[in-house]
């Protein structure tokens, strides 16, 4: 039973594609640093073993001495896993390739679908005040991503403007459905974002196209262009926002926030 004394918890969307190279990850960090600039406290969570968000914020191997897998396998205190990022109003819980054993040794526990729900409502997240947590899923249907879709509100789905785009969505969308119906009714798609559009390519133009016939109003209106700058952030360990803040990439992760949070004022 919930307790009513605690404060309202933060939004929580898992960002999940089974495709790789969808800009899943830069979708992940981009839309924390969007959501930090208009006023939000934003946790981002790592449960990609290769680790990619982790080392796109800046945080060196290291650095993670406590992951991810410290949260789901042995139930570690979250204040011992958050980092703070070099982002203001921006934290992580980071990852390293020990993620990758996890599938295997959570089979055998019966709680192995409800790790990261049970994680992120311990009582120690209050004192962060976070608005949203982020979960940045690894490119697969997996046992990780099972977890971040039980423990989330809505998933955002990333989808490259490219040919059979769509068809990998249906895998995606059946997953979403089982968690609904076996674990977490609740659960519904927050939206599609269309990633790497190029206006100069008909392909990207088709594929939007086909995508706002086929599903509508959860496309969001914000449409993130393939661009060069988004693309050389991460080798700097920086979000986009932060390395060339009036990019074309930067643009569209600020108005990509400014319509979630109107979404979620809508919903209120």
């Amino acid at each position: 039973m919930s307790d009513p004394t605690r404060p309202p918890g933060p939004r929580i969307l898992a960002i999940a594609n089974q495709k790789g190279g969808v800009g899943k990850t830069t979708t992940a960090i981009n839309l924390a640093a969007a959501l930090a600039e208009q006023g939000m406290r934003v946790l981002l969570v790592d449960l990609d073993p290769q680790g990619n968000a982790s080392t796109g914020l800046g945080i060196e191997p290291g650095q993670r001495g406590m992951t991810t897998y410290d949260l789901l396998i042995d139930d570690a205190p979250l204040e011992d896993v958050v980092i703070a990022t070099s982002v203001p109003d921006v934290w992580i819980c980071p990852a390293t390739t020990d993620l990758s054993s996890a599938d295997i040794e959570l089979v055998a526990n019966e709680k192995r679908s409800f790790l990261l729900h049970d994680a992120l409502r311990q009582p120690a997240i209050d004192r962060y005040r976070f608005d949203y947590v982020l979960i940045d899923c690894p490119p697969s249907l997996s046992l990780l991503t099972v977890n971040a879709m039980v423990a989330a509100h809505a998933v955002l789905v990333p989808l490259q403007s490219e040919f059979f785009a769509l068809e990998g969505l249906s895998q995606l969308m059946l997953t979403i459905r089982e968690v609904r119906q076996s674990a977490n009714p609740n659960l519904r798609i927050e939206g599609v974002l269309l990633t790497m559009f190029d206006k100069r390519n008909n392909l990207s133009q088709l594929v939007e196209a086909d995508a706002r016939d086929n599903l509508g109003d959860l496309v969001f209106k914000t449409i993130v262009p393939r661009n060069v700058r988004v693309s050389e952030a991460p080798s700097y360990a920086l979000p986009v926002l932060v390395y060339d803040s009036a990019s074309k990439g930067s643009e569209a992760y600020r108005s990509l926030a400014r319509e979630l949070i109107d979404r979620r004022g809508q919903a209120a």
